[in-house]
């Protein structure tokens, strides 16, 4: 009885490490640049002010992430992995994709507000990698 009991125990164990691992490998990786205003018009909803989140969290994306406009509202949560001269803060920052990065070639898989950028990173003018996750 107590070699089942065991069993068990080490059965639920096993599953919940799974588990907690599986939401950690869920993540891509990639990098960010920031860039400066004007903001506006952006391929999501042009002109429109509300389409920015509050406290200007937002960004452009690639063509990897753009998904032919359907990325456009889409919500990510992503914090700094390393850079040059070691940029990265603490902690994760969400960001809402309100624009696609018309740049040939896009300098980076996302493309942050200043004020997205400077949640994560200490410097504004600097690439960084990235882990994010869509939210």
């Amino acid at each position: 009885m107590c070699l089942k009991l065991a069993l068990a125990v080490a059965i639920i164990l096993l599953s919940i490490l799974c588990n907690e691992m599986s939401s950690l490998v869920l993540a891509d990786i990639g990098t960010a640049t920031s860039y400066d205003p004007p903001y506006t018009p952006t391929k999501c909803h042009g002109n429109r002010q509300d389409q920015f989140p509050s406290g200007n969290l937002f960004v452009q994306v690639s063509e990897g992430l753009w998904d032919k406009g359907a990325a456009c509202g889409r919500r990510y949560r992503l914090r700094c992995l390393s850079g040059s001269n070691r940029p990265c803060k603490d902690g994760t920052v969400d960001v809402r994709v309100v624009d696609f990065c018309s740049k040939r070639p896009c300098p980076s898989t996302i493309v942050m507000s200043n004020d997205a950028f400077a949640a994560v990173s200490r410097s504004s003018d600097t690439k960084i990698n990235i882990e994010f996750i869509q939210v």
